[in-house]
Formats: C-alpha cells, sequence, structure tokens
C-alpha cells in the first residue's frame, strides 16, 4: 500500500522522547516546549513560539489573544479546511467567505475588497496545499482597511515567500503539527509572532488563565487548556532539526511528479508561482473536462493499485453545517465562488510524503499515464 501521508521519524525523535520518559517530563512543562517553540518560532524570523495542543487551537488562540470576537467578520478563502471558519465562529465572530485564485488556490486579492464592510476586522491568509499566499497584495488590502493579516501555514512548513518563510509575515501566523504535515508532533500546534504583548496574552490563554504568580487559581480571563506536551515538543525540536531535508524531498518528489505527468491531457498539474517557494505539502492535480476519466475512475483506479489518495477541501459555502444550520453566528452560504467550487468537484490529491520513493511516485504517476495510453 502507497499511503497518503506517511510521517518521517528519523532523526532526535527517539532519543529526545526517552529522556523526556527517563527524567518524568512528559506533561505540558519541560524544557523540549521551550527549545521547540525557541528553535520553529527562529524559521519564520520571529521572536515568539507559542506551541499548543494543535493547530485548530492555535487558529482559536489567535483570535482570542488578538481580539476578534462578537460583531466583527473576518475574511476567510472558501477553499480550505473548516477548521479556518469553524475558529472564527467560536471566536465569536463570522467568518465571510471569498474565492481563491485560479493558479496558486488561495485568497484570490482581486476579491477580497467586495468583501469588506465596517465589521471586517482581519484577513486570514491560508497557505494552501504548500504555496504560499501573494503576501504582499493581502498586506497591502489590509493596511488600507486598517485590518489585521492572519496567516495560516498549517500546511506551509518551509514554506517561502520572497525567500522568507511563512508564518512571520502577518500580526501571527499560525502552524499545525498533525501527522500528515511534512513537519510533525502528531498532534500539536503553534502560533508565531513577533509582538511580545500578543505572546504573552497567547501563553496565559492558552492555560486556563494562570498568571504564574503564585495565585494560581485566580483568573482574571477567560483561558483554554490547549497546551502542548513536553513528548510532542521533543518530537517537534528533532523534526525542526530536519526541515530543510524535509523540503527539498518534498520539491524533489513534486518535480519528478510533474515530469512523469506532464503534456497528460485534462491533468492540470499544480503551479509554482516566480515568487513563491512551494514544499507541496500535498502534490494536487485537477482532474478536467477533457481527461480521458472521470475523478470517481480515477480514484477507483487508484483504490484497486492500492494507491491512497485524498479529496481535496469542500468549498465552504457548501458545507451541509452552515447551509442547514440555523445558528446566526454561521457564514452566509449564497455567493459566486467558480474556481472553489472547481478545485472542490475537480481536485485530487496524490501521496505526497517525504518517505515516498522514486519508484512509488513512478508507481502513482503509472495510474494516472494508463488513461491516456
Amino acid at each position: 500500500m502507497i499511503f497518503q501521508n506517511m510521517p518521517d521519524l528519523s532523526g532526535n525523535e527517539r532519543k529526545y522522547v526517552l529522556d523526556c520518559i527517563d527524567t518524568n517530563w512528559i506533561s505540558s512543562m519541560g524544557s523540549y516546549i521551550t527549545r521547540f517553540e525557541e528553535s520553529f518560532s527562529a524559521l519564520c524570523g520571529c521572536r515568539h513560539g507559542v506551541a499548543c495542543a494543535n493547530g485548530t487551537a492555535a487558529l482559536h488562540l489567535a483570535f482570542a489573544a488578538l481580539g476578534i470576537g462578537f460583531g466583527d467578520e473576518v475574511i476567510v478563502p472558501d477553499f480550505t479546511l473548516i477548521a479556518d471558519s469553524n475558529m472564527v465562529i467560536l471566536a465569536g465572530a463570522k467568518p465571510v467567505f471569498v474565492d481563491v485564485d485560479r493558479e496558486t488556490w488561495c485568497l484570490d486579492p482581486e476579491k477580497i475588497e467586495a468583501a469588506i464592510t465596517p465589521r471586517t476586522k482581519a484577513i486570514l491568509a491560508v497557505h494552501m496545499y504548500g504555496h504560499p499566499c501573494d503576501i504582499d497584495r493581502l498586506q497591502a488590502i489590509a493596511d488600507s482597511h486598517g485590518l489585521l493579516l492572519i496567516e495560516d501555514a498549517a500546511q506551509g512548513h518551509g514554506t517561502e515567500y520572497k525567500g522568507r518563510q511563512v508564518g512571520g509575515f502577518g500580526r501571527v501566523g499560525c502552524f499545525s503539527f498533525y501527522a500528515s504535515k511534512t513537519l510533525t508532533t502528531g498532534e500539536g500546534g503553534m502560533v508565531v509572532t513577533n509582538d511580545e504583548e500578543i505572546a504573552q496574552r497567547l501563553r496565559l490563554l492558552r492555560s486556563h488563565g494562570f498568571e504564574g504568580t503564585g495565585r494560581q487559581y485566580v483568573h482574571r480571563v477567560l483561558g483554554f487548556n490547549y497546551r502542548l506536551t513536553n513528548l510532542q515538543a521533543a518530537i517537534g525540536l528533532a523534526q525542526t532539526e530536519c526541515i530543510a531535508e524535509k523540503v527539498a524531498r518534498k520539491r524533489e518528489i513534486a518535480k519528478q511528479y510533474s515530469g512523469l505527468l506532464k503534456g497528460l491531457p485534462g491533468l492540470l498539474l499544480p503551479t509554482e508561482k516566480d515568487w513563491a517557494k512551494s514544499t507541496y505539502w500535498n502534490y494536487t492535480v485537477v482532474i478536467e473536462d477533457d481527461f480521458p476519466a472521470s475523478r470517481e475512475e480515477v480514484g477507483a483506479a487508484f483504490d484497486a493499485a492500492k494507491v491512497q489518495t485524498r479529496m481535496p477541501f469542500n468549498a465552504l459555502h457548501r458545507q451541509p453545517v452552515y447551509v442547514e444550520g440555523r445558528d446566526p453566528r454561521f457564514p452566509a452560504t449564497g455567493g459566486n465562488f467558480p474556481v472553489s467550487e472547481w478545485l472542490s468537484d475537480r481536485a485530487l490529491c496524490l501521496p505526497s510524503g517525504v518517505g515516498l520513493t522514486a519508484a512509488e511516485v513512478e508507481t502513482v504517476a503509472g495510474v494516472l499515464r494508463k488513461f491516456s495510453a
């Protein structure tokens, strides 16, 4: 079986985890948490990193720390994981969906202005499948309207915009370290920022509002239990030590796929803008009308070949929980989102884990090539 995205734990993960066990530092305190935060935030060019339970928690912490809440609106790409809009709702605000760019699959800067209202507080820039957003254009829009720019870089470990790692451009950057990510802790997340005041608030909110002053059970804010364990941080530190090699391997896999699949009629391959360094977290193809088979037929062929593929994200404006929901905080589900719908209906994510061998990539590509033989 060729799996879609398997973690690579071939570095110091075992050594560091055993150190946690041998020293009994296994919970949410310990040196590996600090070391992981410092190491990863430095990669992003940020002074502060606040590790947390997962990428969804990172988003919620970010919105809460920035004061986004009741009465506010946040611009969210329509093509993304539902966690982005759900955490806006959980913070008390309302997501406003905007279509994505046909080439990068990230927020389309041309369509944002029309969605901005007096209630808009922030723009959420999601770096889709390892390709960065056009940060300069998004930041210019945010600045012109006095809005916050927040980065969801859950899929962007090692992704660069104009030579800089994503996550450090906005007021905050949010990361996920789920098992399928390029850099993993199994479950885990982090918020990075250059703002010391925001970092302090993130740390306060992360752990029930404990102030660390000795009066442990006097709470002045509504906080959460979004802590990361020292065990997970130990894995994360080891992963961070090898991030350059992991990114290089991701790009090698993408290059091999592109070489094998280029020119197949009706098969659209992922792009990379000249200002971008994509990490191709998920190497994703689009199956157009003139491809010899439908996406369902292609999926069945992959199943028969014991190759695990993955469907893309589903357009948020079509999610049943929103369409059928009655919560007044839920987003409006009308509107025109042709690119988001096109991707949702036609894209397919191929196996992309760093452990894929060249032979396995050839096997995956061969399934697609047979349709055009």
